[in-house]
Parts: structure tokens; sequence; C-alpha cells
């Protein structure tokens, strides 16, 4: 993995250099949209459809829509006091118990791993969260935005997870609330079967079976050769197949192997 942060943790008095690490990914497939008659990708651009053309990047400023089709004007220089200065420190702000933070205030993981000198002041904390059941509470800048976050104890290594600010959670208030008696006989029953299909939480027993049921379609396709080929426009660097790379290195090291095994 590649670090996409370097700078410090601050623990009271102490700084213990980290390096921090997108800790999950997105596996989604992606679908290109293409032209049915010609397969050629469609392009996207900026237009404007009162001028009826497409608009260049000098030509946009942002607006910000108080109501419908009123907008504030803000230029560039306006927004800019509002930009966070950058920072390379975690503050942590204080400590609390991991289940008083609902999971609904969770955003995005990252792994922190210690740097330069910083391995016995990163395994001396660490060990104190494992040990006193805490979860440290932070504040990070991250690319210029300042965020809120908890670091805690994730089976090796320390976690920084940003976490949503209170105004961020949208108010549940307005849904309606299931409000018909439970029947004792029926709860019982309920607790039974929960009883019956709890056991200890194994993340390898689920996978998800879309994206393999396409993947599988989509190498299936590779191999009748259902595929069409696109040349680029003029002028136009072509993008990197990543699926047509994949199985050019999976059938070189293949031929390459069999070769292996004849001379053998």
């Amino acid at each position: 993995m590649r670090s996409m942060w370097k700078g410090s943790l601050s623990f009271g008095l102490v700084n213990i250099p980290v390096r921090m690490y997108t800790a999950t990914q997105a596996k989604d497939i992606r679908f290109n949209q293409l032209h049915r008659l010609c397969h050629t990708p469609i392009k996207y651009e900026k237009k404007c459809p009162t001028c009826g053309r497409a608009v260049e990047s000098s030509e946009i400023v942002r607006g910000y829509q108080y109501e419908t089709g009123r907008y504030v004007i803000f230029d560039e220089e306006e927004l800019e006091q509002f930009s966070e200065q950058t920072s390379h420190t975690i503050d942590i702000l204080r400590f609390v118990d991991l289940q008083e933070i609902d999971p609904i205030y969770f955003d995005k993981t990252y792994y922190l791993e210690p740097a330069d000198t910083g391995g016995k002041a990163y395994a001396l904390l660490q060990e104190a969260l494992f040990r006193s059941g805490k979860i440290a509470v932070a504040r990070i800048t991250i690319r210029s935005k300042a965020s809120l976050a908890v670091v805690r104890v994730y089976d090796s290594v320390l976690a920084l997870e940003t976490i949503f600010y209170p105004d961020e959670i949208r108010d549940h208030a307005q849904l309606a609330p299931a409000r018909v008696p439970v029947q004792d006989r029926e709860l019982q029953m309920a607790l039974s079967l929960i009883a019956s299909l709890t056991e200890p939480f194994q993340p390898d027993q689920y996978q998800d079976e879309r994206r393999l049921g396409l993947l599988e379609l989509i190498e299936a396709k590779i191999r009748g050769r259902e595929i069409v080929q696109i040349e680029p426009a003029e002028g136009e660097v072509p993008a990197l197949d990543l699926m047509a790379a994949l199985q050019a290195s999976l059938q070189a090291q293949q031929a390459k192997n069999q070769g292996f095994e004849v001379r053998h």
C-alpha cells in the first residue's frame, strides 16, 4: 500500500510520527456508456443551456442555491478564508468508550503505521487503548478539510475513522415508529430465533455475489470474443484497459509456467 498522508499523532505532550493508509476500497464493477451504433464511449462536457455552448473552466464560478432558482455567487478569494490550513497532526482531544458512539457516525477508515522513530510511543498508545477499552476522539485535516475522527485499536494496528458531525446526522423524528403492542409469546419466539442464529462474526463467510457473478460473465464474454475494439480519436491517449492487461499478464504467466514444465 502507498501512504496517502504523513504526519504525527499528538497524544498529550507526545508526538508520534505516523503514516496513514486507506483501509477500505470499493470493488463495485463500473461500466462505461457506449454509443449503441458505433460503440464509441460517450463524452460529457460542461455546457451552458442558456448560451448553448461549452463553458471553459475560467468562466465557471461557485454558487449556493438558497431558494429554488436563486443563488449567491462566490469567487475563490472569498472561499479561501474558509480553507483549513494544511496540518500534519492528528490531535487527540479526549477519550471515550467505544459503545458511546453509534455506528451511524462512522464514515471512512484509515490505518495508522508508526513512522521513523515513533515505534515505542505508538506501541505505548496502542497498548493503553487496548487495556483501557477506550478510543480517542481526534481532529485531523485531510486535503484542506478538517474532520472529526476517532483512533482505536484494530487487530494489530491503530485505525483512524473519520466521523460525521452531529448536525450531519439526519433527523428521524418525522418517521413513523411502530406502535404495535408486542405479545410475550411472539417475543420469546423471536428471541429464540435470534439465539439460534447467533455466532461469532466471521467476515470471510460473506461475499459480494453480484460482483462475482458479473466478473464471471465478463470473463465468459472475453473468452467468447464478445468484444468490440475502439480506436482512439486522433491525438487522444488511449486509457489503460485494466481487464485486458490482467488477462494478458495471466496468459503470459501461464505460458511461462507451461514452458518451464516442458523443459523439466
